[in-house]
């Protein structure tokens, strides 16, 4: 019995093992593997240790032979999980496939966890948080055929191991923080078929000669890699290459012959370095050759006549050279050719008449050259052209008529040539342009009424031509119309009352021509217009007082006219850069801010117009005027006294005020101004109001004052903290932290007009004390309002408003400042907001001015920047360019759709872009979005958050440039732009950037 009830436990035992644990050995070592990782709630729900195998788990792939039930694959891709590689994979004996890519996984990966798989084929740790060297076990993986790394940030030098692989046929490590020369030991992998180490910080180093060893190579990709020296004539040898990248390197010498026997090549890339020499014979014998991109260097010479006969040939990119003579007739036999950009270069001669006439052209951009003769008139008679950019040529005779047949184009940019006669009338109704520029040419004829058909017009451009007749009344339904610039015509008759109807009309300009009548009424949908140009026409009557309720306005030119009545007061509402009435037949008082000798030359020229000030009074002598100028003296020397007395109680007032307040009590004389605007105010009148009283607001970098000037104006005064003298860590040098401060937003500020960055209006220095005077804002910064009890005043349609205008404003920096400006610190805070809740790009203390140079965005020592803001590969590389700043708006984006900010107890120890790309993975959408949202525009708002998360992207080279960023927010209210797709299936890393807006294009 003793041992019968033995024998009955031990069963026992085991049914209640068997119930408890039923799966088999791999199911264990998954379990295992499960408890290295940390996955969100329900990723892994799944793995339940009472199945009998693991082979319907999530991510789990068996084997189908006799018996299954064998792992062989793991795939877990974009499952969020963090923690270390879990090296119980590796005791999976049959696993061929692990895919762990874009994760958190880290921070390293040790050989003594991925020794024991010698069954794996495919390994994919790319975009995870891995650090440290590559683990030299990784070549002993006897099976191992494909392994990306990509995106992570491993260190070091590629191991000498790597040259060892035994069946390897991909390596893919781009975008990673290796070290060392790109080795030559990677030609002795015979079986490699694709190699990418782009984007790798690699010791300046030659492309080694050995990779032409590689006869299986299909792909190579050395972009980013620091590349110098010449291309090794070697590379020819590779018959099997169809992707040849080499770009964005410092490449010297003559591209080698060599490279016209890749036969089976189908994308050639050698952009971006510093390529000298001719073009080489032979490109046109490569039978699949798509794409060549040489653009960015010093390539001299002629194209040469066999270029364009590659039978396959879509995309060719010269832009950016020195290359010269005439395009050669053989482009116009190109049966495939979609993207021709030949810009930038000094290209003569004329084009081939046939251009167009045989290939479906999409693109073509030969701006700033020397090309003569017409535009050929079959450009556009296979139907798909969309950019046509001629600019700054010598092209002549007509505008083809076939263009008014092309129904696609966008974009048209002939200006400054030697265009004449009238531009066919179909030509400025297509309903897709957006950029009609013809300006500097002689072009005659009238504007046609059929403009109000172009629906999607942006910028019409049309400066210095012949143009004559009035603008048709139609251009008002013109809907979308930015700017209008006509400026050095013969236009005659009234401004159509339709303009004035224009709701995004920033840029109204039409000087110099001959138009009349009254100025317009009723343009309160006027609400972006920041230019307004009608100077040396023939308008009549008074200046219209709604020009001063206009919001953004600070350019007024209405000199030259014949314009009667008074200069109203309403225009003291207005912050005005450029502001001109001379030369009119204005009369009476100046309002009281304009009265004022920083405005003389903005009234000359008015006989019967007088302000406060004597010296603005434009009445000659003799006769009643006479007695009115004695009158006015008179008056002004009571009003001078006045000022006087004024003045001297002021004085004292200040000089008791001394006593309480050292650091400004120094001699008034010793204090130095630098105005950067027209002001209406003194340095003295910024100091009296630097009490703390007026403090509303305190930052790192000082206090921020409110001033009520005299005159009723209101500016912000920033008075930085005076810090002892030390070491400017970022540039070497002696310097306190307020003196780097001052100098960086001087050096940006003071140089920048534009509608969406704050406005800077003057300096004032004494010794240690320096001040920073800026318009005033008066609903104070994004961050306030949003992650506060005023966040209702931020409705959907006002928080899409500040998300433009602060993406216009970094792009301006970005694009259109040379060299181009980083801000470093974009943030909700950093964004002011006018009484309209128009945004500002504020704050300058740390912006850094991006010089271009061959070796790569300069590196800084420290780290500028907010928590939750700062890019992660700025974190630990330090580099400066524009694509940290692109991160940081993307976090703010997020934060206008989520209304939560960049950093929260509730997302523990994740920052906003963690937690909303886990939110999202794990509950969907909607528990991502404010709720104090209206949902009836969801569809934009989901838009703009695929817009924040593409801005914010872990990886730089997929963040979208400024300029898209702007062109995307735009079209939210539109048809959402589908991504192209790389040959993969992964989103193309140049899709995003602008590449219409290049070089002369921009």
């Amino acid at each position: 019995m003793g041992s019968g009830s033995l024998l009955l436990s031990l069963l026992l035992v085991l049914v209640v093992v068997n119930v408890g644990v039923a799966v088999n050995q791999d199911g264990l070592s998954l379990l295992d593997a499960r408890r290295a990782l940390a996955a969100p709630d329900g990723a892994l729900a799944d793995w339940n240790a009472r199945d009998a195998t693991p082979c319907s788990w999530t991510g789990v792939s068996c084997d189908a032979g006799v018996g299954g039930g064998a792992v062989t694959g793991i795939s877990l891709a974009g499952l969020n999980l963090t923690g270390s590689f879990p090296a119980a994979l590796c005791r999976l004996p049959r696993v061929a496939s692990i895919d762990l890519s874009d994760n958190y996984i880290g921070p390293n990966l040790s050989s003594d966890a991925v020794a024991p798989c010698k069954a794996l084929r495919r390994l994919d740790l790319s975009m995870n948080a891995l650090v440290g060297p590559l683990p030299d076990a990784l070549a002993a993986l006897p099976e191992l055929v494909y392994l990306k790394l990509d995106s992570n940030n491993f260190s070091g030098p590629i191991p000498e191991s790597f040259g060892r692989f035994k069946k390897l046929e991909s390596l893919s490590l781009v975008y990673n923080l290796l070290g060392g020369e790109v080795p030559p030991f990677l030609g002795g992998v015979s079986t490699l078929r694709e190699l990418n180490l782009s984007y790798n910080p690699f010791v300046a180093g030659p492309v080694p000669a050995e990779l032409g060893n590689l006869s299986a190579l299909r792909v190579l990709w050395l972009a980013g890699c620091n590349l110098i020296g010449a291309i090794p004539a070697s590379l020819g040898r590779l018959g099997n290459l169809t992707d040849l990248d080499l770009s964005t390197n410092a490449l010297t010498g003559s591209i080698p012959p060599e490279i016209t026997r890749l036969t089976s090549v189908v994308q050639i890339e050698l952009y971006n370095n510093s390529l000298t020499g001719p073009i080489p014979v032979g490109f046109g014998k490569l039978a699949e050759l798509q794409g060549v991109d040489l653009a960015m260097n010093r390539l001299n010479g002629a194209i040469p006549d066999d270029f364009f006969e590659a039978p396959k040939l879509e995309s060719v990119h010269l832009y950016a050279n020195s290359l010269t003579g005439p395009v050669p007739e053989s482009v116009a036999k190109a049966a495939s050719l979609v993207e021709l950009r030949l810009f930038a270069n000094r290209l003569n001669g004329t084009l081939p008449a046939d251009l167009g006439k045989n290939s479906p052209l999409v693109c073509v951009d030969m701006s700033d050259n020397s090309i003569s003769g017409e535009i050929p008139p079959a450009i556009c008679d296979r139907g798909e052209l969309e950019e046509l950019l001629m600019l700054d040529n010598k092209l002549s005779g007509r505008i083809p008529d076939g263009l008014g047949r092309c129904r696609r184009l966008r974009r048209v940019r002939l200006s400054n040539n030697r265009l004449d006669g009238d531009v066919p009338a179909a030509v400025w109704g297509l309903p897709h342009m957006s950029l009609l520029e013809l300006n500097d040419n002689q072009l005659t004829g009238v504007i046609s009424p059929v403009i109000g058909g172009a629906a999607n017009l942006s910028k019409l451009v049309l400066s210095n031509n012949r143009l004559t007749g009035s603008i048709p009344p139609e251009i008002g339904s013109a809907s979308k119309l930015y700017e209008l610039s006509a400026d050095g015509n013969m236009l005659s008759g009234p401004l159509p009352g339709s303009l004035g109807g224009l709701e995004e009309l920033g840029r109204l300009v039409l000087r110099n021509n001959s138009l009349s009548g009254q100025l317009l009424r009723g343009i309160n949908s006027w609400k972006k217009l920041s230019e307004l140009n009608l100077a040396d026409n023939g308008f009549t009557g008074a200046i219209p007082a709604e020009l001063g309720d206009l919001p953004v306005l600070n350019y007024l030119d209405l000199s030259g006219n014949r314009l009667t009545g008074d200069v109203p007061m309403q225009l003291e509402n207005l912050k005005l850069n450029q502001f001109n009435v001379s030369n009119n037949q204005l009369s009476g008082a100046l309002p009281p801010q304009y009265a004022t000798a920083a405005y003389r030359s903005s009234f000359l020229g008015n006989p019967g117009l007088c302000g406060d000030n004597a010296g603005l009074c434009a009445n000659s002598q003799g006769g009643p005027r006479s007695r009115a100028g004695f009158a006015w003296m008179m008056r002004s020397i009571f009003i001078f006294a006045a000022v006087v007395l004024v003045a001297g109680v002021a004085w004292f007032y200040w000089r008791y005020r001394s006593f309480n307040n050292s650091k400004l009590s120094a001699d008034r004389s010793k204090w130095s101004l630098t105005s950067f605007h027209k002001l209406s105010f003194s340095e003295y009148e910024i100091l009296d109001c630097l009490d703390e009283d007026n403090v509303i607001g305190s930052g790192a970098s000082g206090k921020v004052y409110k001033a009520v000037l005299s005159n009723g104006e209101v500016v912000a005064v920033k008075k930085l903290w005076g810090l002892k003298k030390g070491t400017d860590v970022e540039n070497g040098g002696e310097g306190s932290a307020a003196d780097n401060s001052f100098e960086a937003e001087v050096k940006t500020l003071g140089k920048i007009r534009h509608k969406n960055i704050v406005k800077l209006w003057c300096s004032c220095t004494h010794n240690d004390t320096k001040l920073l005077v800026y318009e005033y804002m008066p609903n104070g910064s994004l961050g306030d309002v949003l992650h506060s009890s005023k966040a209702g005043l931020l409705d959907w349609s006002t928080r899409y408003k500040i998300a433009l205008d602060a993406a216009e404003g970094l792009s301006y920096l970005h694009h259109d400042c040379v060299p181009a400006i980083v801000h470093r610190d974009v943030k909700s805070n950093n964004i002011l907001l006018d009484a309209e809740f128009g945004a500002r790009v504020a704050d300058f203390g740390v912006a850094k001015v991006v010089e271009a140079t061959v070796r790569g965005p300069k590196s800084m020592s420290v780290i500028a920047g907010s928590c939750g803001y700062i890019a992660p590969e700025y974190a630990y590389t330090l580099r400066v360019n524009e694509k940290s700043d692109i991160y940081s708006f993307g976090v703010v984006l997020l934060e206008l759709v989520t209304g939560k900010p960049p950093v929260d107890p509730e997302f523990g120890e994740k920052d906003l872009v963690k937690w909303v790309c886990s939110t999202i993975d794990q509950k969907g959408v909607e528990h991502v979005l404010d709720s104090k949202l209206d949902m009836t525009f969801k569809d934009e708002i989901n838009r703009v958050l695929n817009i924040a998360l593409l801005c914010s992207s872990s990886l730089p080279i997929n963040r979208p440039a400024m300029r898209r960023v702007v062109k995307m927010l735009q079209e939210v209210r539109a048809e959402a732009t589908r991504p192209r797709l790389e040959k993969d299936g992964k989103l193309s890393p140049y899709y995003y950037e602008d590449t219409s807006d290049q070089g002369s294009s921009v």
